[in-house]
């Protein structure tokens, strides 16, 4: 079957690039496959044209709001039905979405991860027919992975649970390790890994070893040029953002920052701006470049340290598209590395605190729920975090998933509820009157504890669920759910584990986790240190030998200049002063619970949040992130010499 005529009706190319037809072709015979590409080298694609050639709607999960709008307008402009379903819709919305699913009008649906574990949508997946399962970001999925999700562990169970294949799991940044791990999750056969080139020839890979206070002066002189415009710039927090964006414009660039702080509105009206050539250079975190299709992007610069190598071969990608020269430079300072390092140790959760919610869990019961934000609150442990250890406990074989579902839900009729029940058979319309009797009245919403009305009933909560599902899908209500709450059933051992040894074995796991974060950190700095050809100690981290002695295109290789030096440059570590032990001293003092152990302490010396600091607000004392500059450990030492 020549796959070339529909490449060109569909979208409008009139060939594929490397690895997309093979990866094509598997799906199309209904086998799985791991599409492993760089950034920007059509990784959509893959999925798009097996959507629209196949019976049904593909399914594709996509970690960001902001991706899914974008591949559905352009999928929408082409006169492909494609939608998303995220918390920015409308209820109308929603509704519409839901009925076209129903309809089977959508070719594609893009989905958050979380949104698998629901169990209105999964009784939806199961009337639908689904071509195939896309998942994005799938390095997500390993534990070996820079940004393992635990709600990503969980596709490979839901997907086998109601029977989505095939699966394609597509990523950027997977290492030798992690694609081993997706392959094994998803049952992906080894000849469908199918792996393209991250070397990209017209990238000029660049490392400028600068002082914290010479930064702004280089990246200014170096933006000065229009050749390196339109320009990305990363930095590690918002309030850099900011910062660096105001002396970019003070210098009459036009720049604007970006990161998650900002409202939706200004992130999209600045990303608009960015897109049509209003704003020339873009100072953003993380939170930008996820699926920005702008082809023309002339230099991405990192004013700060990348987390990881995985963050910065992704965000180099973004440069250089249309496949003209671009800059990637790195401006490398070792200062960077010290609030990198404290997030990474600051997100290891007390020992203690892990034996609590590991007995929680372990004796609640053979079948039980609950509520990951109450875990949170209750063990002072992020919910990220809680989710982890959640996780950790499933992969141990103690707990098994049931389901996720809303506590309470508010109804908002559309349609007088007497027009709802006209038409009815008797039985149907004596449930739904008991059902909307069951729920309490309010001005504007009937809200209805759901399990409560189930047994107030005498009926399955399924039937609930289900009627309301009903109601919402043929526009007589709108649904409000909340309390989302997450149901397990303990294995058959789990009685006979000790929670105790259980919980050492986590806190082992939590170790290893930190070790390999602080690692991956040490590879950035190894990578900003080391001398010789970029491209070619780049492509070796992701298993990719480069076949020439050289690449020819990075600085080092166009200019025979040192890429590094030894030692980055650093602002030394000022001292602890004697007033500075005693501020920490009558912290201590003063016996705050959630502060009442060193880490615990030292995280919040160096601005690191947790569920019970924030809750008593604690964040707003000045002490908060007083010494987020200062290495973690140096804090940890001071706090503990100051507690005995």
């Amino acid at each position: 079957m020549d796959l070339t005529p529909s490449l060109q009706t569909h979208f409008g190319h009139d060939s594929f690039r490397p690895g997309q037809e093979d990866v094509i072709r598997a799906l199309l015979a209904g086998e799985s496959a791991l599409a492993l590409f760089p950034t920007g080298a059509g990784k959509s694609l893959c999925y798009q044209l097996p959507a629209v050639l196949l019976e049904g709607t593909a399914l594709v999960i996509s970690p960001l709001i902001a991706l899914m709008k974008d591949q559905v307008d352009a999928l929408r402009a082409r006169g492909i039905a494609a939608a998303r379903l995220d918390s920015s819709l409308t209820a109308q919305e929603t509704q519409r979405v839901y009925a076209d699913l129903r309809e089977g009008k959508l070719k594609l649906l893009y989905v958050a991860p979380e949104r698998l574990s629901g169990e209105a949508f999964a009784e939806r997946l199961r009337r639908v027919k689904i071509s195939l399962l896309a998942i994005d970001e799938a390095h997500c999925i390993s534990e070996w992975g820079h940004n393992f999700r635990p709600e990503y562990l969980r596709l490979a169970r839901v997907a086998e649970e109601l029977a989505l294949r095939p699966v394609l799991a597509l990523t950027a940044t997977a290492t030798p390790e992690v694609a081993r791990d997706i392959c094994q999750a998803f049952g992906i056969a080894g000849e469908r890994h199918v792996q393209t080139s991250f070397r990209r020839k017209n990238l000029h890979l660049r490392v400028t070893p600068c002082a914290a206070g010479e930064r702004l002066a280089v990246l200014t002189k170096r933006l000065a040029s229009a050749k390196v415009r339109p320009a990305v710039v990363y930095v590690t927090f918002q309030k850099n953002a900011e910062e660096v964006a105001a002396h970019l414009a003070r210098a009459g660039l036009a720049a604007r920052a970006y990161h998650a702080g900002m409202s939706a509105e200004d992130r999209d009206a600045t990303q608009e701006a960015f897109m049509r050539g209003a704003c020339e250079v873009i100072v953003a975190t993380i939170a930008f470049g996820m699926g920005i299709d702008k082809a023309d992007i002339r230099s991405v610069i990192h004013f700060n340290l990348p987390k990881t190598l995985e963050n910065y071969q992704q965000e180099i990608g973004r440069a250089g598209r249309d496949g003209q020269p671009a800059l990637c430079e790195l401006l490398a300072c070792a200062d960077d590395a010290v609030p990198l390092e404290n997030f990474t140790l600051g997100d290891t959760p007390e020992p203690a605190s892990v034996e609590a919610l590991v007995r929680k869990m372990l004796g609640a019961g053979e079948e039980f729920d609950v509520s990951r934000y109450d875990l949170s609150q209750e063990t002072d442990i992020r919910p990220l975090v809680v989710e982890t250890v959640i996780t950790y406990l499933e992969l141990d074989g103690l707990l098994r998933p049931t389901r996720a579902f809303y506590e309470s839900t508010q109804v908002q009729f559309l349609k007088p509820e007497s027009a709802i029940l006209a038409g009815l058979n008797d039985d149907r319309r004596r449930f739904l009157t008991a059902l909307f009797a069951a729920g309490r009245r309010g001005p504007k919403y009937l809200t209805l504890e759901l399990e409560a009305a189930a047994q107030k009933l005498g009926e399955p909560r399924d039937r609930l669920v289900k009627a309301l599902t009903w109601l919402e899908e043929t526009g007589a209500i709108t649904q409000k759910p909340a309390g989302l709450r997450h149901g397990f059933r303990l294995s058959a051992d789990a009685a006979q584990r000790d929670p105790a040894a259980v919980a050492a074995h986590q806190a082992e796991l939590f170790a290893q986790r930190e070790a390999r974060d602080s690692q991956r950190l040490a590879q950035i700095l190894d990578f900003a240190t080391a001398t010789g050809c970029i491209t070619r100690r780049l492509l070796g981290y992701f298993g990719e030998p480069l076949p020439d002695e050289n690449c020819g295109h990075c600085h080092h290789c166009r200019t025979g200049e040192p890429t590094a030096q030894v030692a980055l440059p650093a602002t030394p570590i000022a001292d602890f002063t004697e007033d500075d032990l005693e501020e920490i001293r009558a912290l201590i003092f003063e016996e705050i619970p959630s502060l009442s152990n060193p880490r615990q302490l030292t995280r919040y010396l160096c601005g690191l949040t947790s569920p019970a600091t924030s809750r008593a607000k604690l964040t707003r004392r000045p002490a908060f992130g007083r010494y987020a500059t200062t290495p973690f450990h140096t804090v940890l030492a001071q706090v503990e010499a100051c507690s005995e």
